[in-house]
């Protein structure tokens, strides 16, 4: 007879194999820039794999997951790809999805940059939901010898169901490493200096060009209410960025207005919602309307669609006069300088020097010398 043993609490995890070690491999900082996702074609075919992704993180939605296991694939899997595949299909370029350009533009940009004044850092991007993978730019920076990584969520605000959920897929990607990287996160940065100047500078450009409006209206992502009452300071981080950027502006209360877009289900969610605000604009009949999303630092959906096309026909609609959408930040220069200077504090210590491929190749003599293999 058998004893009777008792199963073990943690099972055995297979960790992925290393990369074949170097002992004159530099030691090299990367950076990860992460945006929220993309589908990889505005078809309904593409929409589902990445909605129900998206969707299925508890961190985006709380419900309990066997009740929300029945919603997701018994309805809304089977008509909201559909609906969605036609909005993305307004705003879907020649060369993919505009968030998923802008936010490689971005990338490469930083890395160019920044190897310009000295720190030669490897940038590399990814999408929470969707391709390319958190995991796989996580291993592509290991793969080219990053034992140092800074990611940055390109969230200006901290909640749990962005910034936070970016936070769980690098933590349930070096898990699996048997030899992770050194990680740093940047938490948020929506009310860095350099962040609210490139926007104020965003808005002045455009006031230049097209005059100024009677009005500036700052629409974020919306959450739900009960995420501000558990304790997420998203809420707060908002209304900082659109005090701050109406203060750099020299604007006063009345002039400007902090709303909250994207509402998805019948629960209450941050208010004001914008679609309101953007109904009582209307009829107050004004005359030129300026809107701008302070959240996102890369055009997407949201901005070009739901902003940019909605809104637009909602203010008309209400009685509205001239409606202008103030483009996101995108890759343009003075953005990518900012994403430099945000950066920079958190690579301290980090900087590589001369000395770094100098100690390599003591490294590789000392290994020579007592037999070790290459």
């Amino acid at each position: 007879m058998q004893p009777f043993r008792q199963p073990s609490p943690f099972p055995a995890m297979a960790y992925q194999t290393e990369p074949a070690f170097r002992h004159d491999q530099p030691r090299r900082v990367g950076i990860l820039l992460i945006n929220l996702g993309t589908p990889q074609a505005p078809t309904a075919a593409a929409l589902r794999p990445y909605l129900k992704q998206f969707l299925s993180d508890p961190r985006v939605v709380e419900i309990p997951r066997a009740i929300w296991w029945l919603i997701l694939n018994g309805i809304i899997l089977n008509t909201r790809p559909k609906k969605s595949a036609a909005k993305y299909a307004t705003v879907w370029t020649r060369d993919g999805s505009p968030l998923a350009i802008h936010t490689r533009q971005q990338a490469k940009l930083l890395q160019g940059y920044l190897g310009d004044q000295g720190q030669p850092v490897i940038v590399e991007w990814a999408m929470r939901y969707g391709r390319p993978s958190v995991a796989d730019k996580l291993m592509a920076l290991k793969a080219a010898g990053c034992d140092r990584v800074l990611v940055m969520p390109l969230y200006p605000q901290y909640a749990a169901s962005s910034s936070g959920s970016a936070m769980d897929a690098v933590a349930d990607a070096i898990k699996s490493l048997r030899n992770p990287p050194e990680i740093r996160f940047i938490k948020h940065f929506h009310d860095a200096p350099a962040y609210i100047e490139t926007l104020a500078q965003r808005v002045e450009r455009h006031w230049a060009s097209q005059g100024r409006g009677d009005h500036l209206l700052m629409s974020f992502h919306g959450v739900p209410r009960f995420s501000l009452d558990k304790g997420d300071p998203y809420h707060c981080e908002c209304h900082k960025t659109g005090r701050l950027l109406a203060e750099r502006l020299g604007l006063q209360p009345g002039q400007y207005s902090v709303g909250f877009q994207s509402r998805f289900g019948k629960a209450e969610w941050l208010k004001p919602y914008t679609s309101d605000l953007l109904h009582a604009l209307g009829k107050k009949q004004t005359a030129r309307l300026d809107v701008i999303c302070p959240g996102f630092v890369a055009d997407c959906l949201e901005t070009l669609e739901e902003i940019a096309m909605e809104g637009k026909a909602d203010f008309l609609a209400a009685g509205g006069k001239d409606y202008r959408y103030i483009p996101a930040l995108n890759a343009e220069p003075d953005w990518i300088r900012a994403l430099a200077q945000i950066v920079a504090p958190h690579l301290c210590g980090w900087t590589l020097t001369p000395e770094d491929s100098a100690s390599g190749r003591a490294r590789l003599a000392r290994a020579d010398v007592l037999g070790a293999k290459q």
